[in-house]
């Protein structure tokens, strides 16, 4: 919205210096040079397209200040000291492009930017998303899930069991069958053979297809699962590593007496990226389904906790852990 507003002020800073900007539709503009004030303009080169009929407009000036109008529909460019140039359509009958050239000191070029009107999106269209949810929703979400799973779970165990029942119609002839064979096919009749062979194959493709659209559907589900679980324990996560970073860079102003403000800034955005990583990393293992997401979420404040509490320790027991001048006098004691 800061950045919209800054754009509303002061539309020059869309324009770059030395290029052609084609973000306003039927134009294409180029300015030298921009003023500090983010309004002010030289060196203006606005060629019109609007009409459809190629570079037959051209308006030069040396310089220009832009603005919006009061109801932000359009954009106001008043050029100063310039000329516009445009060639006219042929005259039935003759063979010549006239030009038409004037002179300006002052000419005002409104440019329409009702194509740029930012229309809102129905905040509804994201409420169910996992990442605007609280805990208490994303709680229920992740239950409803995990009935799913099991509905599914239990529908493919059903749908197996009819498939390969021998209990089925199409299968009690064969409970009345006799086999004494090792070759299955060699205990029925030659003109059986070809129709049996068929609706196995026909059995176990279509076994196959409900086995595969349901371990998708299961990846699908488990994914959604992880998210949902992982936003759940991000809640508290951010808040605990928000205290940890702060029990590790408050003891390091004190532990770290030499290099001033910087070195302890230095150090403790190291140890931000240490945890960043180790967070990173895993939130991804928990999506993944590698390690459980409790885990993978907590796993960056279990590895740093201790380093706070160490860190703690050590200044309130002012500790030379960081200086360098106590190492050297300890070596030379050797």
């Amino acid at each position: 919205a800061l950045l919209y507003d800054v754009r509303q002020q002061k539309p020059a800073l869309l324009i770059k210096e030395g290029i052609f900007y084609n973000g306003i539709d039927g134009y294409s503009i180029k300015i030298g040079k921009k003023e500090k004030d983010g309004k002010t303009i030289q060196d203006v080169m606005i060629y019109d397209h609007s009409e459809n009929r190629g570079n037959t407009k051209l308006i030069l000036a040396e310089s220009g200040k832009m603005a919006m109008s009061d109801d932000e529909r359009y954009l106001l460019l008043t050029l100063y000291k310039g000329s516009s140039f445009e060639e006219l359509e042929n005259k039935p009958g003759k063979n010549s492009r006239p030009l038409m050239r004037t002179e300006f000191d002052e000419q005002l070029v409104r440019f329409d930017l009702s194509s740029f009107k930012m229309t809102r999106t129905n905040e509804q269209l994201f409420k169910d998303n996992y990442q605007m949810l609280n805990l208490r929703q994303l709680s229920y979400s992740s239950d409803s899930i995990v009935n799913r799973l099991k509905v599914r779970r239990l529908e493919l165990f059903n749908t197996m069991l009819t498939s390969t029942s021998l209990d089925s119609g199409k299968n009690q002839s064969l409970r009345k069958t006799s086999f004494h064979k090792n070759n299955f096919l060699e205990n029925f009749a030659p003109d059986r053979r070809g129709l049996i062979a068929s609706n196995a194959l026909y059995a176990a493709r279509n076994i196959k297809s409900i086995t595969d659209d349901n371990i998708m559907d299961k990846e699908i589900k488990t994914k959604s699962l992880a998210k949902h679980q992982i936003e759940w324990q991000r809640k508290f996560t951010l808040s605990f590593a928000c205290l940890i970073l702060f029990f590790i860079g408050a003891p390091l102003g004190a532990i770290i007496r030499k290099g001033g403000l910087g070195m302890p800034i230095v150090v403790s955005i190291i140890f931000f990226v240490i945890y960043h990583v180790i967070s990173i990393s895993g939130e991804k293992f928990a999506r993944e389904g590698v390690i459980p997401v409790w885990k993978g979420m907590w796993l960056s404040s279990i590895i740093l906790l201790p380093v706070g509490i160490f860190l703690t320790y050590k200044a309130t027991t002012d500790s030379a852990l960081f200086d360098i001048e106590a190492y050297k006098k300890l070596f030379r004691k050797k």
